[in-house]
């Protein structure tokens, strides 16, 4: 028996089926062309090769968020600064689209310009927080900032907003920073930023991450960092490379069942001594 072609209501429903589905279509193809932009946009601000100092590595591990657009706010930093100090950086722009991806570059671009006028790191984030709220953006964002001087070990921090650091020695003892810290970034004009000074000894290392690291649904932020302190203190122990740690911690991070963007920044000193 041949079926009859609908008519009338009938008509009007597959012609309204096919409209809805060729605008969900469309949409998700806009949205996919949304995703793919601001992941390349992202992966293209972060830097590709990390500074090294003799008896000194730093390493990174970086897993975006792929879930829709939450894609953008986080980025990890290293560069050389004068007197053959290193700054390093790690840090989170609020949201997850392509305004944050944006915002992140010109924040991280922002730091590394600064550099070159103050190498302070209190200062320097003062002055990028008049920065980004130049930029009349509404979006905020935290960060950490530190200045590695080689040939002491002697670490200057400063922290706007951002979660603390993770420490650890060869002695097995590790822990996580106590310093002051300041506001978030681009909240209020003439903020303050104070500076903690710590010591990279021999065999020491430092883990610099981002919340997504450490903080979701199945774990809580204080818990997340309790296990990158274990790790911390093993790799330490062990005499693990800067890369290695890295990468436990950042595989770590699967266990919180975030959705959010994950930096992990680490970096150690390896050397027999340090050079004068």
């Amino acid at each position: 028996m041949s079926r009859k072609r609908p008519t009338g209501d009938g008509d009007e429903l597959l012609d309204r089926l096919g409209s809805l589905t060729a605008q969900a279509r469309e949409r998700a193809e806009s949205q996919r062309s949304q995703v793919e932009l601001a992941i390349a946009l992202q992966r293209g601000m972060l830097p590709g090769v990390m500074p090294t100092a003799p008896g000194f590595r730093v390493a990174v591990q970086y897993a975006p968020a792929c879930h829709g657009l939450n894609v953008g706010g986080d980025w990890y930093d290293a560069f050389k600064m004068p007197g053959e100090r290193i700054g390093l950086s790690i840090g989170d722009v609020q949201g997850h689209n392509i305004e944050a991806a944006a915002i992140m570059g010109q924040v991280r671009v922002g730091l590394r310009a600064l550099a070159s006028v103050t190498g302070e790191p209190g200062e320097l984030l003062a002055r990028t927080n008049d920065l980004l709220l130049s930029l009349g953006s509404d979006l905020f964002a935290t960060c950490t900032f530190m200045r590695l001087d080689p040939s002491t070990g002697v670490l200057e921090s400063a922290r706007a907003g951002h979660i603390p650091c993770v420490w650890a020695t060869a002695d097995g003892k590790s822990g996580i920073t106590e310093d002051e810290g300041g506001p978030p970034l681009g909240i209020q004009v003439g903020m303050e930023y104070p500076v903690t000074r710590h010591r990279l000894t021999m065999g020491g290392m430092f883990v610099l991450l981002t919340d997504g690291v450490v903080e979701g649904p199945s774990m809580s932020i204080d818990e997340g960092l309790e296990q990158v302190v274990r790790l911390a203190g093993i790799a330490a122990v062990a005499g693990m490379p800067a890369g290695s740690l890295a990468a436990a911690v950042i595989k770590g991070a699967e266990r919180v069942g975030h959705e959010d963007d994950a930096a992990v920044l680490v970096f150690g000193h390896d050397a027999p001594s340090l050079q004068p």
